[in-house]
């Protein structure tokens, strides 16, 4: 593994798993339906020599949201320097900013077209 997608709604994550796919990159991506389930994965099956080498995180999931994920991932040693894309549908500069403060690396909307999904696929393979 070597992408970890935390996001709960599962036809954003086909999408993701489908774009992949497409660019040559299958077998590259594991997913989590909230932050719960994403610490719990990266705690319980991750030692330090085996984390995602970048994380795509939605904001608006339910359990624990990004921000508090995020909030979790920046204050944890092992986890910290984790490149993390805050992947969205939200377009509040608020929100946004808030993520940039936390550490997140970037913020990117989610696509509204299949070359979108592509080109944001290219852009995740970057930091392998």
């Amino acid at each position: 593994m070597k992408i970890l997608m935390v996001d709960d709604d599962a036809e954003d994550r086909d999408i993701l798993q489908f774009s992949m796919e497409s660019v040559n990159a299958t077998d590259t991506v594991c997913f989590a339906e909230n932050g719960e389930q994403a610490l719990t994965l990266l705690n319980n099956h991750y030692p330090l020599t085996n984390i995602p080498m970048l994380i795509i995180l939605d904001l608006n999931m339910p359990r624990m949201n990004g921000t508090e994920t995020l909030r979790n991932l920046k204050s944890d040693e092992r986890f910290k320097n984790i490149p993390v894309i805050i992947y969205s549908t939200s377009i509040n500069p608020f929100e946004k900013e808030k993520c940039m403060e936390l550490g997140a690396h970037s913020f990117i909307t989610k696509p509204i077209s299949y070359q979108e999904s592509l080109e944001n696929a290219s852009i995740f393979l970057r930091f392998l």
